[in-house]
């Protein structure tokens, strides 16, 4: 079959960008409450990360079960399913939240986890359908998506609040009842509007440029072993920066509603500063991608790993508003760039057979390291304080740094896009 590639690739990146925005306004409103529903229903602080880790542990195991689904059954319908999964999870957390049930609503936040990871492998389909020049804005252009989600996806939260407290309901469930709803429309838009597949384009790329990537390709086409694609290097650093950006982002951010209110702050301005956030997580995708095709891959993700550094450093010196939403804009933006450049160098290395289950396994190892993060928090905030996790997260955000400048240093260059 003969494909219109710029014109598929510029629709399949619209409709994943679109995906992205529905689904991340409903994923990011719930983050606002998720730290303060597990303390409320566990009736403990130490109960305030444990949501969040069943959301990442429920991602992370099945982001390399997704990424062998969707080799075998394409792109569109593994991503159509995780959204129908989304909204099952959040319909739960909404029975829940009526309920008084801590067991219920981590179980509907593993269904949650689940949707999300199908929902992050987006940006690798819109990065297969394009040339490496473009990858990384490909990547960016679904990223930016977050974007949509960053600015309405909290702003979702009062007026959810009043309006299913209006009905009888508690205030907290709010969220997760719009989510439903954005869920809903992120599935029909993935299943209308991914066709052909990615897969099915991505492999006909390769086979009409095949000198399209700059990775070693078996003869036969098939997928080299998991262990042998490990060992490259670039492979490993592309993995690490996704792993620590996550994890010292989660970190913090996953604290930082329950931290504000015991300082006293309103749902409003908790609201606020996880919207300065996510507006750093996603809104200068854009840049990050481009500059990643223009500069390579490695700066990227360094400027990334030291603006988290510096994110963490701040964050713990005032607990006032606008202090707090400028270290967790820094904290979104070191995300950002750290999550883009990896993404584009892990693309830069696999062949069509190897994308979606190395992809997967990726991912798995991002949410792993997360979930770690988020449920240690909780347990650091609950035995100590907020800066102590802010210096743990700074530690932590020194490692991919001197990693990453030392593979730079010993490659001479940055690995350039092709």
């Amino acid at each position: 079959m003969t494909y219109d590639f710029p014109r598929l690739a510029r629709k399949i990146t619209f409709v994943l960008f679109l995906t992205q925005s529905l689904a991340s306004a409903g994923f990011i409103a719930m983050a606002v409450l998720n730290p303060i529903l597990g303390a409320q229903l566990g009736g403990s602080a130490i109960w305030t990360g444990v949501p969040t880790a069943v959301y990442q542990l429920a991602g992370a195991f099945a982001a390399s079960l997704w990424g062998i689904f969707m080799e075998r059954s394409g792109r569109r319908n593994g991503i159509a399913l995780g959204m129908v999964i989304g909204v099952l999870g959040a319909t739960l957390v909404v029975l829940a939240v009526d309920a008084h049930t801590l067991p219920l609503f981590l179980v509907g936040m593993m269904c949650m986890g689940i949707a999300n990871a199908a929902a992050q492998l987006g940006r690798f389909a819109a990065a297969e359908v394009n040339l490496a020049e473009r990858r990384g804005a490909a990547i960016s252009n679904v990223v930016i998506g977050g974007t949509v989600g960053a600015v309405f996806g909290p702003l979702l939260v009062q007026p959810m609040g009043d309006f299913v407290a209006a009905r009888g309901m508690d205030q907290l469930a709010g969220a997760y009842f719009a989510a439903a709803i954005l869920f809903s429309f992120a599935t029909l838009a993935v299943f209308i509007g991914l066709r052909p597949d990615p897969r099915d384009i991505g492999r006909a790329l390769v086979q009409t440029f095949p000198d399209v990537t700059q990775i070693r390709r078996r003869v036969d086409g098939s997928a080299r072993p998991m262990a042998e694609i490990l060992r490259q290097p670039a492979v490993r650093i592309a993995i690490i920066s996704m792993v620590a950006g996550q994890v010292v982002m989660v970190a913090i951010m996953v604290i930082t509603s329950l931290h504000m209110k015991e300082h006293q702050h309103t749902l409003g301005n908790i609201s606020a500063v996880i919207s300065a956030h996510t507006i750093g997580m996603f809104a200068f995708s854009i840049i990050s991608g481009r500059l990643a095709d223009r500069f390579g891959r490695g700066p990227v993700i360094l400027f990334g790993a030291s603006t988290l550094l510096i994110a963490c450093l701040t964050a713990p010196l005032s607990p006032h508003v606008f202090p707090l939403a400028v270290s967790l804009f820094l904290l979104g933006l070191g995300w950002n760039f750290c999550f883009v450049g990896g993404s584009t160098l892990l693309a830069d290395q696999l062949s069509p057979a190897e994308r979606a289950s190395t992809q997967g396994t990726s991912d798995m190892l991002v949410g792993l390291a997360s979930a770690a993060a988020s449920l240690g928090s909780g347990f650091i905030f609950a035995a100590s304080n907020y800066t102590v996790i802010s210096m743990v997260a700074a530690g932590l955000s020194v490692i991919p740094i001197v990693l990453i400048a030392a593979w730079m240093r010993a490659n001479k260059k940055p690995v350039p896009a092709v």
